[in-house]
């Protein structure tokens, strides 16, 4: 047995796509176990950006087999619609496989998203608006329309109904929105349904028969941990489960077949939306991070927040993860500070903080602990070996390392395949 999985440390947009990539070049199969088309990797390939939503990173690669989980959900027209984007560039889509247990966002669940959001006012949580948390609640409710069910037309067309004249009464009645159409909702998804026919099977087979055939499979996060669920910055989260445990629950495996696990940590931090954010730079550091790292988001667009790198995130989520190796990247965005700051621990009311505060109070009103570091004030995106860093990179990431308790395992010095510095075998 060969896995490897990649999971985001921080609030997201760590460069997952990246390291993903690179790993699924010794992998036989990538599979992405949770989210939705919320989540946005950009995946450089000789000098070409590459925006994927749905997609498993390994798609970009010719001969790996390309799952997407039960744990997701799915918008068909968004995936559709990045399918034949592929097709333009020259890429193909045949090797992707659809779980036929996966969940189907409806226009009714981005009609719902976007009218929520708005009620909230200065509430708002920062969503996407792309249905992505009302389709987890219709999972939750079980009133959900799964891949399967657009197959049986009977059983579609009485789970449709039901949705629609319920969900059409709360945009009205309760959000003053406009309902949706039951009958073009019912006609464009026989479409898309005919048109992924060949991709939907059962994958929760296919990934077990890849594990237990020793290929190498490569599970790939989406998000990342402190957007999770139940252990995230509860409101300001996703609606699934962006962690190890999630993966093994997504993908259809036991626990026990998730080995190598890294998790990729950016050098800095950032996030995007509202929420408590105890290392962010409301300053000219935060802007310069930004402007450096070209912070944007991918799926959005929506500029992101920027900080310091903040070790009390990255040690919480090496724990829940059980981490077996760190990940770090775009260290290069950091060539040109002279000194840089990294958060080692948080004080509360004048007392060191054990753990990660669940209370959003508490988290607003701790106050970093920062440990300064000299920068290395010189490009190292030419760098090919750990060896060749300067002596204050490797310092600061080795400090990394000892904060968070796992050793490293790649160090990445920009965006493209070739700017990857492996110290571990990915699969073992």
């Amino acid at each position: 047995m060969a896995t490897s999985m990649v999971i985001g440390t921080q609030w997201g947009d760590e460069g997952k796509g990246k390291i993903v990539d690179c790993l699924a070049e010794a992998a036989d199969v990538v599979v992405r176990s949770q989210g939705g088309n919320n989540a946005g990797h950009t995946v450089v390939v000789d000098d070409k950006a590459f925006a994927l939503r749905l997609l498993p990173s390994g798609i970009l690669y010719d001969n790996k087999s390309n799952i997407i989980g039960t744990g997701v959900v799915i918008d068909p027209k968004v995936l559709l619609g990045e399918i034949e984007n592929l097709k333009k560039e020259g890429k193909s889509a045949d090797s992707l496989q659809i779980s036929d247990r996966s969940h189907v966002i409806m226009p009714y669940h981005i009609a719902l998203d976007e009218a929520e959001e708005a009620s909230k006012g200065d509430a708002k949580i920062g969503t996407t608006k792309n249905g992505i948390g009302p389709c987890y609640a219709d999972k939750i409710n079980r009133v959900g329309i799964r891949v399967c069910d657009l197959y049986d037309i009977e059983l579609f067309k009485e789970k449709l109904a039901y949705n629609v004249e319920f969900k059409n009464k709360v945009l009205r009645n309760v959000y003053g929105a406009e309902g949706v159409d039951y009958d073009q909702i019912l006609a464009d998804y026989i479409g898309y349904a005919e048109a992924l026919k060949s991709h939907v099977t059962d994958t929760n087979v296919s990934v077990m028969k890849a594990i237990k055939e020793g290929k190498k499979v490569l599970f790939e996060g989406a998000q990342a941990t402190m957007l999770d669920l139940d252990h995230g910055t509860y409101p300001f989260v996703t609606s699934s489960h962006p962690i190890a445990g999630g993966a093994s629950t997504g993908a259809g495996v036991g626990p026990n077949y998730l080995k190598n696990i890294f998790g990729v940590v950016k050098a800095y931090a950032t996030r995007v939306g509202a929420g408590p954010f105890p290392t962010e730079q409301l300053n000219e550091v935060g802007d310069n991070l930004r402007n450096l790292g070209h912070e944007f988001g991918t799926v959005t667009g929506r500029p992101r927040r920027c900080g310091w790198l903040d070790l009390v995130v990255v040690s919480y989520a090496a724990n829940l993860n059980s981490l077996d190796y760190l990940a770090i990247t775009r260290l290069d965005i950091l060539d040109s500070f002279e000194e840089l700051k990294i958060c080692v621990g948080y004080e509360l009311n004048g007392k060191r903080v054990e753990g990660f505060p669940a209370s959003l109070k508490d988290l607003e009103a701790c106050v970093p602990v920062y440990e300064i570091l000299p920068g290395w004030k010189t490009d190292i995106s030419g760098i090919r070996t750990y060896e060749e860093l300067p002596e204050a990179a490797r310092k600061y990431v080795e400090r990394i390392a000892e904060v968070t308790g796992v050793p490293l395992g790649i160090v990445s010095v920009g965006p493209n395949r070739a700017q990857t510095i492996n110290l571990v075998e990915a699969f073992k």
